[in-house]
């Protein structure tokens, strides 16, 4: 017996056939759907006694056919967008570790100004942060974006990587400091590594929620995507084409959005191929434990040399 067979009773045959009847139905709703949206919006429009073609006519795309409109957008659009984004991101991880750090101390003068800190800047609005940077440390706009980004994700990172200490079983910890690893150490060496590869899912998530913000440097001036496709090139070509300048701007947050899912998840097959055994070979060791042992053997050698002498 099976454990999926234990969990629930297998569907019958009239049970497989009346899910595939709703499964066809669902699908004709959701092409129906489709077509009717497709249909509206490239029906032609009357406004001011002009008739005006339909979203997908062909002259409302024609500006595409020019490289140089891609290479402003990519170069102006896309890049400003991963620029404030790669930099904020490498600085959110960095606050949150050091977040997550000193929100998990043991000293209490320690842990509640940091806890007090940190929902500080978790129920702050980031366009809030970003004003507020602009206008008080006249930082400029790309740096106004990248810092309020920074700590207002840093500050749920660090509460993720310390849900993520708090979930790890006590003999880490203790089997660190057995050893004669200091506190930080063990916390250093062999419980944030394994906090780290278990919220990292909810870390990538929070790093998608990083790129997407970056539109809202559209409001302070910074020339990031959004901005420079819906605000420079639609004022320069005019509201003909606006509706394809929205759909090229979404398709390209979606691939950079889902190109980061997809990484995150190669770097995860990658962490887990790494701890699966070798086909017919000994079982690999935790990079936590492998410290341990490391540590341990330095040791036994330490006292050997030392008796010898």
């Amino acid at each position: 017996m099976t454990g999926a067979s234990v969990l629930f009773d297998a569907p019958g045959p009239k049970a497989r056939r009346r899910s595939l009847i709703f499964s066809i139905i669902a699908g004709v709703l959701v092409v129906a759907a489709l077509g009717w949206m497709f249909l509206t919006l490239n029906a032609p429009k009357e406004s001011g006694g002009i008739t005006l073609p339909g979203m997908f006519d062909a002259s409302r795309w024609d500006i595409y056919a020019d490289p140089e409109i891609w290479s402003f957008i990519i170069f102006q659009g896309v890049w400003g967008t991963l620029r404030a984004a790669i930099v904020a991101a490498v600085l959110a991880i960095i606050i949150g570790v050091l977040f997550s750090l000193l929100r998990s101390a043991e000293t209490a003068w320690i842990r509640i100004p940091t806890a007090v800190v940190i929902e500080f800047f978790r129920g702050m609005p980031v366009l809030l942060m970003m004003l507020f940077i602009l206008l008080v440390g006249s930082t400029g706009q790309y740096w106004a974006v990248v810092w309020a980004l920074a700590v207002y994700n840093g500050a749920l990172i660090g509460e993720a990587l310390r849900a993520g200490l708090v979930s790890l079983p006590r003999g880490q910890r203790e089997a660190g400091l057995s050893l004669g690893m200091r506190p930080l150490q063990s916390k250093m060496l062999v419980e944030f590594p394994q906090a780290f590869r278990q919220m990292l899912p909810i870390i990538v998530a929070q790093l998608v929620v990083l790129l997407k913000d970056t539109s809202l440097g559209y409001i302070v001036g910074y020339q990031e995507l959004l901005r420079v496709t819906l605000n420079n090139l639609s004022s320069f070509y005019g509201n003909r084409y606006l509706f394809s300048l929205f759909v090229i701007t979404w398709l390209l947050y979606l691939a950079m959005n889902l190109s980061l899912s997809w990484f995150a998840r190669w770097l995860a097959r990658r962490g887990d191929r790494r701890l699966r055994p070798a086909k017919g070979g000994p079982l690999p060791e935790d990079p936590s434990q492998a410290i341990l042992v490391a540590q341990a053997n330095a040791a036994a050698r330490q006292s050997e040399d030392n008796s010898s002498r």
